[in-house]
């Protein structure tokens, strides 16, 4: 990516495999049931980064996994920031909200970035731990290394596994848009991944969400060994310090 003013980029990235679920459930289905996602928490995510970057010069941003961008759209009025999703259908949810904004389709894995390209990196909302092998989960902090300046932050606000484990809720049903939406999570029988099948009735359609279980001790320890070193863990977006009962896992990496 070159200069400030990238357009919408498309990278091919999966080739002819079997699709993965998250190539599968991102789409318009997606779109249709959670059409209105809470701004406010969005804007409390940011005011945390921001408050604990305070002083530091950022020049440019990439909201890694930015899905419909609504944290990219709050990240904007700060930074110049580039939104990087996989799925087109949420790029052109962002882009029509953001008709100015940069945005990149790519997968994770491979980032289309020359190296030493951003000064903040952000991965909000469990938007990681997505796939089979935690090699790929590593891949992908290796690559995010790669693309930041020396001294960089990556931000990764992610669930906590501990509570996810301790609380499950293993069915519940709802009803959003007119469509009634099944929900039915377990523990994978490996203990590694938390799997959600979502079926929406009138459709006839079921979808899975399956993310690994990484406990911040996990991530801290594959952070370090894509290259950075761990600064600060909180447990939500007010700043508090982390507990088993932390509703999130809130990591801040520095890039050695």
């Amino acid at each position: 990516m070159s200069g400030a003013t990238a357009d919408l980029l498309v990278v091919s990235a999966t080739g002819e495999q079997e699709a993965d679920w998250f190539e599968e459930w991102f789409g318009q289905d997606y779109l249709d049931i959670y059409q209105h996602r809470d701004e406010t928490e969005a804007e409390r995510a940011i005011e945390l980064i921001a408050t604990n970057l305070a002083g530091r010069q950022i020049d440019r941003v990439l909201d890694l996994a930015c899905g419909a961008g609504r944290h990219t759209r709050v990240l904007r009025e700060r930074w110049w920031t580039v939104g990087l999703d996989l799925s087109m259908s949420l790029l052109k949810v962002a882009r029509r909200e953001s008709p100015d904004g940069p945005f990149v389709r790519a997968d994770m894995r491979e980032l289309p970035f020359a190296g030493q390209t951003f000064d903040l990196v952000v991965n909000l909302f469990t938007s990681f731990g997505y796939f089979d092998t935690d090699s790929e989960h590593s891949r992908v902090l290796v690559r995010v290394c790669e693309s930041m300046k020396h001294g960089g932050t990556l931000v990764i606000d992610y669930l906590n596994a501990m509570q996810v484990r301790r609380e499950l809720v293993p069915y519940d049903e709802r009803v959003e848009n007119g469509i009634t939406i099944e929900q039915r999570r377990a523990i994978s029988p490996d203990d590694r991944f938390v799997e959600k099948t979502i079926t929406l009735r009138e459709r006839g359609k079921e979808y899975i969400e399956r993310v690994r279980l990484l406990s911040p001790q996990d991530l801290q320890r594959m952070l370090v060994d894509a290259g950075f070193s761990v600064e600060k863990l909180f447990g939500d977006y007010s700043g508090v310090e982390w507990t088993e009962d932390s509703p999130r896992t809130i990591l801040f990496a520095s890039r050695q």
